[in-house]
């Protein structure tokens, strides 16, 4: 089995990770720094050093006892199995607050994946730009899409209409989708879809917080326990 092959099987999550660890290496190569830890990569990422060296296990890069892994090869090794050599164009449905912010936050981070259109049925927003992205009518979508060549839809409308976009993504030739809408949708096989629910997200957090509030509870009931039976003698 060659290389490309082993990077198609690679886990969903290791594919995740290799982003984040990415960014994470970018920031200390612009801090001069050539070499780095797995333990150090894993604080960071607040995940185990175990993680880290198994995930570059995967796509078969290692390091050295003395100076760990080499920061630039390891970026460039991650970019060549995440990147498209010729690139990747993106479009965004929806473009209110969330998908202004996107175009606006997303802007030169990747030179291999770049925002090249939104679409809005808004005629205050058509023909407007965001960033120097140009908004378009949501009825030329397909026309414009396979004209400029756009592989990933993000959708950031009303979930009343996230289904109709996701099929009318689909039907312009769309090969991959990120709904950012609360509303799951459905895509045939070969194209990829990811769904950010943000209620979802905000909610785990919640409960984690939940969680630590419980626990701090228990422990000051406890310590006064404590203090109650000292009293006692």
């Amino acid at each position: 089995m060659n290389a490309r092959d082993t990077f198609k099987q690679l886990p969903h999550k290791t594919i995740e990770r290799l982003s984040q660890y990415r960014r994470a290496l970018l920031i200390c190569l612009d801090n001069n720094k050539d070499h780095i830890f797995s333990h150090e990569i894993a604080k960071i990422q607040h995940i185990t050093p175990v993680q880290v060296r198994r995930d570059l296990m995967l796509i078969g890069y290692s390091g050295t006892l003395r100076k760990g892994y080499n920061i630039k090869e390891l970026i460039d090794l991650i970019a060549d199995i995440i990147d498209s050599e010729e690139g990747i164009k993106v479009a965004i449905v929806g473009m209110g607050n969330l998908g202004r912010a996107l175009i606006n936050y997303f802007s030169g981070k990747r030179h291999k994946l770049s925002i090249a259109a939104g679409f809005d049925v808004n005629p205050d927003k058509i023909g407007k730009t965001v960033n120097g992205i140009p908004c378009y009518d949501c009825k030329t979508m397909s026309q414009v899409i396979q004209e400029q060549n756009i592989e990933i839809g993000i959708i950031t409308v009303p979930d009343t209409q996230s289904t109709a976009i996701a099929k009318k993504l689909v039907e312009s030739g769309i090969k991959g989708i990120l709904n950012y809408t609360p509303k799951p949708v459905e895509v045939p096989d070969g194209v990829y879809l990811e769904e950010y629910d943000m209620i979802t997200t905000l909610e785990k957090v919640a409960f984690y917080v939940k969680m630590e509030n419980e626990r701090t509870v228990d422990v000051a009931v406890k310590r006064q326990g404590q203090g109650t039976a000292a009293s006692n003698f």
